[in-house]
Formats: structure tokens, C-alpha cells, sequence
């Protein structure tokens, strides 16, 4: 198991303010770690510290082997990053600003045109390629930035929010690039607010509150702690609806009006207990429009931990430590290991990836530069 990123009881302070508090993470290679938590959370200073952009107030820190105080340049050289803000510059053209980056990291200028074609058709952008880069939207300038920070082969990447101001078709195709990097083995780690991404996305999730982490593991796993799975009753008017949510209570069972108009919505641990809802409301005369079983989603599990006091103190959501998967997945297999004595990182087995057709255009030439688009 080869862990690219990983930080050990990492604190920050900012004069009174400590925006980290010992927080420990570890990720493998070819796996994504997505970062959650609020405006504040300090997941953009954790970003920072790993990227050698800040210096941590305590703790240690690695990426790609190399320790982010004792050797950032070697860190610069392995890393790709794309932060809140797109970093691009408007006097130039998109192909310009790829090309200048290209450069920068050692490519000639043959290998620096190749490789901003493809990165331009690969988002899109081959159409509008020689506009100077201020006359483009927010989605655009995004989409380049987010390409410049591949212009090296980084074998680490770090999006900070990477989908902020992405319409939807612009989201999905960014996170086919990110699968299938992640497919060849690029390690990535993703702070982000969209649930659906990460849900989609991660390996493993960490999420920070108050600079603590509060909660780790694989989307499942916090799924299964977050709550019971559920089931929803629809109905076909507000009186039945009424009436249902009384007659299952004499039941016995604990229902609740769901979200969604004229709904109610208990938990279960089984689909068997499906018999117990529809059966008192069966002879209670109350049609019953549909019945769906769900599962908790990350939307549930954020909202169950955000509600938490926090105190200072990690929530015990993670059941213990959590450990990332292994690198190796020949035979398709994964190890798990612990690190006594060590930071608990968050990590998880990693679920199948799509074809990576993209991503092998990325191994054309390998890079042996810096990768400082839009970073350190």
C-alpha cells in the first residue's frame, strides 16, 4: 500500500484563531479522499498546508513521500491543484495560458502545443482557444484553470471546490476526467459542498467541522451510522395524509410527515416490516398511492453531524480507526492495514471506475516539472 497524501495531527492557528485542530488523514494512491464541511470548516487550509502553500502550526505532512515543510519543492514537482479561485491569466489567450504552464515545467514547444490541444478539446474549450481569457464566463475560466493544473501529469491533484460555477453538463464531464485519472492510478484529494459529488466520487470522505475531523470513512459506511433506512408513504391528499400519520402512531410504529407533500415517512430496519405500514392503513380504509424504501444519503449524514455539538472533540462516527485501501488492485483485490501509533485516515475499498481512454492521453509524456497552475 503506497499512501501519496497524508497528514499527522496537523494544527493551524491564525493568531488566536486555530483553524485546524490535530487533523489526520491519509490517502492511497489511485483513491480519492473528498473533504466536507461548512464555509470555515478549514478544509482550504488544509489544502494549503499540503501544498506547501502554508506552513502548519504543529504536525506532520507528506505527499508523494516528500515531507511539505522539509521539501516542498520535490512536493511541487508531484502536484497538480485547482483552488477556489481560478487562476488564470486574463491577457492571455486559453491556449496561451496553457502553454505558458507547459513551458514553465520543461516542455518544448511541440510537446507544450500537443499537450494544450489535447487539454483544450479534452474541456472543451478548442472553440475559443485564441479569445484572451478575461472575455470568458466564470464556467469557462474554471474549466481552463482546472486544465491548466493537468498540464504536468501531476501523480497527486488537489480541486479545491472544482465544480463552483460548472453548469451540470460542465460537472458531469469533469468528473468523468476525474474517474478516469483516478483510474490510472492519480491520487486525488477533493474539498467540495456538493454531496452528489462526493457521493459519487470519493473512496473515502473526511468531514471537518471547526477544523476538527468529526467523521470518516467510506460513503457507505457514514451512510450505515448516519441513520435507518426509511420508509415513505405517499398519499394522494393532506387529509389522508393526516389520517395515515394517526393511524400508523396507534399502531405503534413512529411515523413523521415526510418533506415532500402529503408524505409520511418512517424508519426500518427491513423490507419484511413493509407489511406492518401497509397493513394498519389497509383496514383503515386509507389508499395508498406509493410506498418507497430509501437509504440514508450523504445529505443525511451531513445534516446528522452538522446538528452535533462539537465541543472541541471528533464525533465517534467512524467506528474506530479507518484506514486507506491498498494500491494494489491487481486481481482486483484490497488489503486494509492498520497504523498503530498513527494518524486514523480516512479511506475505504474503492468501487469500480469506467474505462479510462481519457486519462491514458495523460501518460503521452511524462512530466518532470512543477505543476504550479493555479497553486503554490
Amino acid at each position: 500500500m503506497e499512501i501519496m497524501i497524508e497528514a499527522d495531527r496537523i494544527s493551524k492557528n491564525f493568531g488566536s484563531v486555530r483553524a485546524l485542530d490535530s487533523v489526520s488523514i491519509a490517502v492511497a494512491r489511485g483513491t480519492v479522499l473528498a473533504l466536507l464541511g461548512h464555509n470555515g470548516s478549514g478544509k482550504t487550509t488544509l489544502v494549503n498546508i499540503l501544498t506547501t502553500v502554508l506552513p502548519p502550526s504543529s504536525g506532520q505532512a507528506s505527499v508523494a513521500g516528500y515531507g511539505v515543510t522539509k521539501q516542498p519543492r520535490e512536493v511541487r514537482k508531484r502536484i497538480g491543484l485547482a483552488g477556489q479561485f481560478a487562476s488564470v491569466d486574463g491577457q492571455l489567450t486559453g491556449r496561451g495560458n496553457l502553454l505558458l504552464i507547459a513551458r514553465l515545467l520543461g516542455a518544448d514547444r511541440q510537446a507544450a502545443r500537443a499537450r494544450a490541444d489535447m487539454l483544450l478539446e479534452l474541456f472543451g474549450l478548442q472553440d475559443i482557444a485564441a479569445r484572451c481569457a478575461h472575455t470568458y464566463s466564470g464556467g469557462l475560466r474554471r474549466r481552463l484553470d482546472l486544465a491548466m493544473s493537468l498540464v504536468g501529469h501531476p501523480e497527486v491533484i488537489f480541486l479545491d471546490e472544482p465544480t463552483t460555477g460548472l453548469d451540470p453538463s460542465s460537472r458531469i464531464g469533469l468528473w468523468e476526467i476525474v474517474e478516469s485519472l483516478v483510474a490510472e492510478g492519480t491520487t486525488i484529494l477533493l474539498t467540495t459542498q456538493h454531496l452528489d459529488e462526493a457521493d459519487r466520487l470519493a473512496d473515502s470522505i473526511a468531514v471537518l467541522s471547526a477544523g476538527v475531523v468529526v467523521a470518516s470513512g467510506t460513503p457507505a459506511e457514514l451512510k450505515a451510522r448516519a441513520g435507518q433506512r426509511t420508509i415513505t408513504v405517499t398519499l394522494t391528499t393532506i387529509e389522508q395524509t393526516r389520517a395515515a400519520k394517526v393511524t400508523l402512531a396507534q399502531a405503534g410504529l413512529k411515523p413523521e410527515m415526510g418533506r415532500e407533500r402529503n408524505t409520511v415517512v418512517l424508519p426500518m430496519k427491513t423490507t419484511e416490516e413493509i407489511a406492518s405500514v401497509v397493513t394498519p392503513l389497509d383496514l383503515a380504509g386509507i389508499e395508498v398511492h406509493e410506498l418507497t424504501f430509501g437509504h440514508p444519503s450523504l445529505d443525511d449524514v451531513y445534516l446528522a453531524i452538522a446538528t452535533r455539538p462539537n465541543n472541541g472533540q471528533a464525533a465517534h462516527m467512524t467506528g474506530g480507526p479507518t484506514v486507506p485501501p491498498s494500491a494494489q488492485r491487481r486481481g482486483g483485490s484490497h488489503e486494509r492495514a492498520s497504523q498503530p501509533g498513527g494518524p486514523e485516515p480516512a479511506g475505504g475499498p474503492r468501487r469500480a471506475r469506467p474505462p479510462a481512454e481519457m486519462a491514458r492521453q495523460f501518460r503521452v509524456h511524462p512530466g518532470d516539472g512543477a505543476h504550479p497552475a493555479g497553486s503554490a
